[in-house]
């Protein structure tokens, strides 16, 4: 059955909007700061067939990971045909694939909730959310830490039925709430997320309801298609062949590393494969991506490759293949931990892109900022004595740090964004120093950090608190990436700047955290901590770069005068900061002629190497 492109395009966006709508409910119903105020919270609607048929704009990480989730639950742990109105599945575990297969949850602070979705008793979708909850247990709150195994990251809840039938299985929601630091926010955060999943489901069936039921599946069937021929239209635009790449995570040497990853890209007309081989093994430590993860990072950068008005559906991932072997970094099998996977799922983006670089050259963006967590709780009985954890008032602060994105062929990198698929807003200093005995000194760009070209990465973050806890009740965890391999330029543009972590800055017991990602430091009452956050690299020559954007970059003190001259060759007057156009035409020109004459001479060398060779040889 056809269906007309006008029903085709309302439902369209009423799929879309309904999605977006049960965000926000949970949002505005949200206890916790990193739900009400980070957004870490994600929705989407699936048909009885498990296909994906609009999803919210929200944390792109937890997206595509539903599929697989779905699959796993409803093939190996919870009969589809048996469910009922009124029924709200729950999980969070990673390990609920065939055989423990990570195809679940990304995280165990990750918790997915289901509505079945029914019309006169027929099964017409699933209504799906995924929420950051703040403490699951584990070692330490917030299950932060150098977890080395999956046991110490708290609760693991294989899926169940919150709600059968509408009636809720108070046993098991005693059992949760029993095994968090915080179970007044856990508790209200899941019953948001619940009323979430109910709205979407009234939402759907007021669609069916008005429409029909045959109408709906075929729109939805229609849209599919149509997702599918675009992204395989796209894809046709990828020339023909493989394309290889390879990038180090822990590249400063923290816990072993670094440690490789690799893809081998394989474009055969309107069909794209993923290839992980070569990957290194898991690591006794948090970074391990589950396979569920690694196929949300993949379709991600698929989804910013191809057209952004294509409906994002089932159809956009049937051209896409992904293989990534069991018991690595991409694919990782129980028990490794896997909280900190965003590690590995950031740089997956940038090793994509970097692979499609020659192939796709206007479409990929150069290195990013990749992922940043600045996260600490502690007690200040006199400030913020009431609420926290259970059994004593400890607080928690902190955000996933927006820094510098990568630049692209037409426009300069975004500056102090939260990176690709984390895709969260920073808290509001207000919201935190209000829930948390912490004071903020610094929220700032961080001038020169942006990896310099003709369009310029963006700029980092420069991010410094203090603590107010009580004596050494202060914990902190932090991480960062890209502190020694720096986000790197593409087609002549320099890699991104800066990146440390600082103690005490300026003070007699100033200390440089020697790795970029660490365990939990402990803090004393007045110590502060200070990260500057490395910059996107660039793309094309900086030489290229039109004189009046550096000079509007002197002029918002984003970079110095110095630097100016330095990397783009641009001469401005540091007192009246006036553009010399003059001298900067002529300083260019001196610095191409020379480079001219140097790839000149190392051309000549090359010559006279291979004809000492061939000498030899006679």
């Amino acid at each position: 059955m056809s269906v007309d492109p006008a029903t085709l395009e309302i439902l369209k966006n009423r799929f879309q909007a309904i999605a977006n709508q049960m965000t926000l409910v949970v949002m505005r119903s949200a206890y916790s700061t990193i739900i009400k105020e980070m957004k870490d919270v994600s929705s989407s609607i699936f048909d009885s067939d498990i296909r994906l048929i609009a999803e919210g704009a929200n944390v792109p990480i937890h997206l595509n990971m539903l599929k697989p989730c779905l699959e796993s639950i409803f093939s190996y742990h919870i009969d589809i045909h048996e469910l009922q109105p009124g029924d709200v599945i729950l999980t969070n575990d990673p390990y609920i694939g065939k055989n423990d297969e990570s195809k679940g949850s990304h995280h165990t602070n990750d918790l997915v909730t289901i509505v079945p979705v029914f019309y006169r008793d027929e099964l017409i979708c699933l209504s799906t959310i995924v929420g950051h909850h703040r403490d699951v247990g584990g070692n330490w709150p917030g299950t932060r830490g150098w977890n080395v195994e999956i046991w110490q990251e708290g609760l693991r809840i294989k899926p169940v039925k919150l709600y059968r039938a509408g009636k809720l299985n108070k046993d098991i929601l005693d059992l949760i709430l029993n095994n968090t630091r915080v179970p007044y926010d856990m508790e209200g955060d899941l019953k948001a997320q619940i009323s979430g999943c109910e709205f979407g489901r009234d939402e759907i069936i007021k669609v069916v309801e008005r429409y029909g039921v045959e109408t709906v599946k075929d729109v939805i069937n229609e849209l599919m298609i149509y997702s599918e021929k675009r992204t395989r239209a796209e894809i046709e635009k990828i020339p023909d062949g493989t394309y290889e790449n390879e990038e180090f995570v822990l590249d400063d040497g923290a816990y072993g590393g670094p440690f490789k990853l690799k893809v081998k890209i394989t474009v055969r007309g309107s069909d794209i494969e993923f290839d992980y081989s070569g990957t290194d093994r898991q690591i006794e430590g948090p970074i391990n991506a589950p396979w569920a993860a690694t196929y949300s990072a993949t379709h991600y950068v698929m989804r910013c490759l191809t057209d952004p008005t294509i409906p994002t559906n089932d159809g956009c991932n049937r051209p896409i293949k992904i293989i990534a072997p069991e018991g690595t970094l991409v694919n990782c099998k129980k028990p490794a931990a896997c909280y900190q996977r965003m590690v590995v799922c950031h740089l997956l983006v940038d090793l994509i892109m970097g692979a499609l670089k020659d192939a796709v050259p206007e479409k990929v963006m150069a290195g990013s900022c990749g992922c940043i967590y600045n996260f600490a709780s502690a007690i200040n009985t006199k400030t913020h004595p009431f609420g926290g954890e259970t059994g004593l008032p400890r607080q928690r602060w902190g955000e996933v740090v927006p820094s510098g994105l990568g630049a692209r062929s037409y426009k300069d990198g975004i500056s102090v964004l939260s990176c690709h698929v984390t895709n969260v807003p920073i808290p509001p200093i207000e919201a935190s120093e209000i829930e948390a005995p912490v004071l903020y000194l610094k929220r700032e760009f961080n001038p020169n950090s942006a990896g310099p070209g003709k369009f310029r990465g963006g700029f980092g973050l420069i991010l410094k608190w203090k603590t107010l806890g009580e004596g050494k009740s202060t914990r902190f965890n932090y991480t960062a990436q890209k502190h020694k391999i720096k986000p790197k330029g593409f087609f002549g543009g320099l890699s991104g700047r800066s990146g440390r972590w600082v103690i005490n800055e300026g003070k007699e017991n100033e200390i440089e955290l020697p790795y970029s990602i660490g365990d939990t430091y402990i803090l004393n009452y007045g110590d502060t901590v200070t990260l500057y956050a490395v910059g996107g690299g660039g793309y094309g020559d900086p030489l290229e770069r039109d004189p009046e954007k550096v000079l509007s970059d002197v002029k918002n003190e984003l970079i110095s005068v110095k630097d100016a001259f330095k990397d783009y060759g641009v001469v401005i007057d540091p007192i009246s900061l006036k553009l010399d156009e003059q001298a900067t035409r002529a300083e260019r020109l001196k610095r191409l002629l020379a480079r001219k004459k140097n790839q000149c001479c190392s051309c000549s060398q090359v010559d006279q190497e291979k004809q000492g060779g061939k000498d030899d040889e006679d």
